[in-house]
């Protein structure tokens, strides 16, 4: 018997200023508004200042298990001493701790997991032992023990079936809570970067972290073209361990004075309204929640036909071009179409799927919570 039917508790690996971090704090405010009971756990707290966009409301567990071998204990002590209806895991490591624990708390909490990103290109981007073995290894033994298993996107949940060998009942497809109130009120807030006056040069955005999945050397390339024939910038958010790679690669192109990389910015949304278009270059992907928050906020976006997600959120090229991977002609060419005024506005009733209100009431569905 669970100690509160409407306890939720979600758990990460920690907090480091990307998209899922977003997808859980605008999941955790409409569990909130629901009445519902909700804890945050995290092997260790991470990036502090991201706190910041959860609820007040939601009480933090950091376990402080930043090293691996006292995840597993710590988490399942916890489940053990607050026994929540039921427990969410994000992502590939965060959720095999999880099941892990669970399975040695004893608990009858009902635990779903969810992954965010194409696990198949992911783990064969590291090493190939990792990539070819002991990822795919660690989700066919493990993964049959949760209790059901979320996937962003039909894509990801393919090749989720592909891997684990599970039957397609275990899976749910849930696009992800993104579109919500808040990005609007953010996105009319005022900007300091003087790239975004009125009267500059128009500006191309980009952010995420900066590491391969995210392929920001094929944009930067891309760009390069278009300044050829546009006069424009290009400005990409993020931080991460591409970094001086790519200062590198800006200074060898000679754009020192049309891209910058400022870093992490807490507030996005009033960037991408002063833009002229989001560019999405990802080599794999999950369901990119920039790209759906920049669609609602009606700027043009262009993105590569990567697994898995983007095909999905533009249906297949009508709300925005797709181009191939790794191919920064074609990058170009989609952003100057953008530039020349052939850019594809999105019918409103196409973004309802991807709302708070309605894919938080398929998450608490999938989780057992009665909601009202």
């Amino acid at each position: 018997m669970h100690k509160d039917p409407s306890h939720v508790a979600i758990h990460l690996h920690c907090l480091f200023n990307g998209g899922i971090e977003r997808i859980m704090a605008n999941l955790t405010r409409n569990f909130i508004k629901r009445g519902l009971k909700v804890d945050l756990v995290l092997n260790f707290l991470g990036n502090p200042s991201f706190l910041s966009e959860f609820s007040p409301e939601v009480r933090i567990v950091d376990l402080k298990a930043s090293r691996i071998h006292t995840r597993i204990p710590r988490l399942a002590r916890y489940l053990r001493q607050e026994q929540p209806a039921a427990l969410l895991s994000a992502n590939h490591y965060a959720n095999e701790v999880a099941i892990l624990a669970k399975h040695f708390s004893g608990v009858p909490t009902r635990l779903v997991v969810s992954d965010q990103t194409n696990l198949s290109v992911e783990t064969h981007k590291k090493s190939p032992l990792e990539g070819r073995y002991w990822a795919p290894l660690a989700l066919r033994l493990l993964y049959p023990w949760a209790n059901g298993i979320i996937a962003p996107s039909q894509g990801v949940a393919q090749d989720l079936i592909g891997i684990t060998g599970l039957p397609v009942e275990r899976f749910r497809v849930i696009y992800n809570p993104v579109i919500n109130p808040e990005i609007f009120e953010k996105a009319k807030e005022p900007v300091e970067h003087p790239w975004f006056a009125p009267g500059e040069l128009p500006v191309i955005l980009a952010a995420g972290r900066l590491e391969k999945q995210k392929d920001f050397p094929t944009l930067i390339r891309a760009f390069a073209q278009v300044r050829q024939v546009k006069p424009a910038r290009l400005v990409i958010f993020g931080a991460g361990s591409q970094q001086s790679e790519l200062e590198a690669l800006v200074r060898e192109l000679g754009l020192e004075n049309d891209v910058a990389l400022p870093g992490f910015v807490k507030n996005p949304y009033a960037y991408v309204t002063k833009s002229a278009m989001l560019a999405l270059s990802s080599a794999w992907e999950g369901l990119p929640t920039f790209l759906i928050e920049t669609m609602a906020l009606k700027i043009p976006v262009v993105s590569t036909n990567c697994p898995s997600g983007p095909a999905e959120i533009l249906d297949n090229g009508k709300y925005g071009d797709l181009v191939p991977v790794n191919d920064p002609k074609a990058l170009a060419e989609a952003m100057l179409n953008i530039f020349s005024g052939k850019s594809k506005s999105v019918d409103p009733a196409w973004l309802e799927q991807f709302t708070v209100g309605d894919t938080a009431k398929k998450y608490l569905d999938f989780l057992g919570i009665a909601v009202h």
